[in-house]
């Protein structure tokens, strides 16, 4: 009995450390994949093969692909295809009708992951369908999982796996692939985004040389650029605002307080559901508050005032956002708190000269700034505690009789030369 029993508890004790080693690998191949995404700016296909690979590999599966609807929604092409997968039977380019019964197609038209466990005993096989039996004879395919690539509540694509073996894909597996479909997904957006921006800098030039008073011109302007700039580029009828300048800016930094351990801690769905909500929520605050330009990248935030649209308190302006900002993530913070997350945020504003303009090689191009005022924001966004926001002394004056701080004293900040009055801004205040 005692040796059955030690026997249990070995086998109670590998099956966790499998576990746990199966979890360890699941969120490395996430971290993994958004690292390529990050550096995939202009082309999807390295993270397809990452998400591909890594697929087959967390899943035992012995091929894999990925298939985009034409824009029609008539077919299937299959896109790229994991390391795994026969290209003799099914080659890139291979092209199926969307109406086909089988589950890739099933899973596009219905948005719906299709899983079967043994596909050789299905009525599809049975009745001599050809695709059903060019995948299990011609293939040696077994089981099948299709799990679709959707935008807005529409699959417009799929990630499918196979097994040679009639062995079902487990919950977890189906789980993973789903969040692998959901990361396809933004890198594909961000290319789509990336090349509409590129091409929007590659058409500019000749477009401010025309008359641009059409409503459908300005209309294409307006889908890259937020609807003032677009406007104030038409009304001037020149792209030199865009050119490197000097301006006087309102600077704004913000991050989440704590999300770089709770991305150690916290599953890889949890981490971008709560990204997304993050920045979709500041995205709506930084639309209302006529931000002229704002770049984000992870958890952070930069918002740039009164460039390349003047504005006259451009300090007020910015403090104005971090207050609506601060609100709102206060809410947000409690609803995440509720749910084990401990985050909270953090803001650092200033005021001062920088270099604004576009910034790039070979084309590839962001409208940005440089300069000691925007490294004092970025700087004390960094030093603020959850729910401070912090002001330089430039700032901090512009803004005195709408918004009052208290002095910090004299710090120094990482690679500013002499240290900086800092002042925070007093809590009680709002909006």
């Amino acid at each position: 009995m005692g040796q059955r029993q030690a026997v249990t508890e070995d086998a109670d004790r590998k099956s966790q450390v499998e576990k746990s080693v199966r979890k360890q690998e699941r969120e490395q191949a996430t971290r993994d994949i958004l690292n390529v995404i990050s550096q995939s700016r202009d082309d999807e296909g390295p993270v397809f093969d990452v998400i591909l690979d890594n697929a087959e590999r967390l899943c035992s599966a012995s091929g894999s692909g990925l298939m985009l609807a034409n824009d029609e929604r008539t077919h299937l092409t299959l896109h790229r295809i994991g390391p795994r997968l026969d290209k003799g039977t099914f080659p890139l380019g291979f092209k199926i009708g969307m109406n086909e019964p089988l589950a890739m197609c099933a899973a596009v038209r219905e948005g719906v992951v299709q899983h079967i466990a043994d596909l050789k005993k299905t009525d599809l096989y049975r009745a001599g369908h050809e695709g059903r039996r060019r995948l299990v004879d011609d293939a040696g395919v077994r089981a099948n999982l299709s799990v679709p690539l959707m935008r807005d509540g529409i699959a417009f694509g799929s990630i499918s796996l196979t097994r040679q073996e009639p062995e079902p894909f487990l919950p977890e597996e189906v789980k993973l692939v789903e969040t692998f479909a959901a990361q396809a997904v933004i890198a594909i957006d961000n290319v789509h985004q990336f090349r509409a921006l590129e091409a929007l800098n590659a058409e500019l030039e000749e477009r401010v040389k025309e008359q641009v008073a059409h409503v459908e011109r300005m209309g294409r302007l307006k889908r890259f650029l937020p609807s003032a700039v677009a406007d104030t580029i038409i009304s001037s009828g020149s792209e030199k605002m865009l050119s490197s300048h000097r301006a006087l800016l309102g600077v704004l930094f913000c991050d989440i307080r704590g999300f770089t351990a709770f991305c150690e801690t916290a599953e890889p769905e949890e981490t971008i559901e709560v990204l997304q909500t993050y920045h979709k929520e500041m995205g709506k605050l930084i639309n209302a508050h006529s931000v002229g330009v704002d770049l984000r990248m992870g958890d952070g935030i930069m918002a740039l005032f009164n460039d390349p649209l003047p504005c006259d308190d451009p300090a007020g302006n910015a403090v104005r956002l971090a207050i609506a900002m601060r609100t709102r993530m206060t809410d947000l913070c409690q609803t995440w708190k509720r749910m084990g997350h401990r985050l909270g945020f953090g803001v650092g504003i200033s005021l001062g000269y920088a270099t604004v303009g576009m910034v790039g090689y070979e084309g590839r191009s962001d409208y940005t700034a440089s300069g000691t005022a925007i490294n004092v924001g970025s700087r004390l966004c960094e030093l603020a505690e959850d729910g401070a926001i912090l002001l330089s002394a430039r700032a901090a004056i512009a803004v005195e009789e709408n918004f009052p701080s208290v002095s910090v004293g004299k710090v120094t900040l990482k690679g500013i030369r002499d240290p900086v009055d800092v002042f925070r801004l007093a809590n009680n205040h709002s909006a």
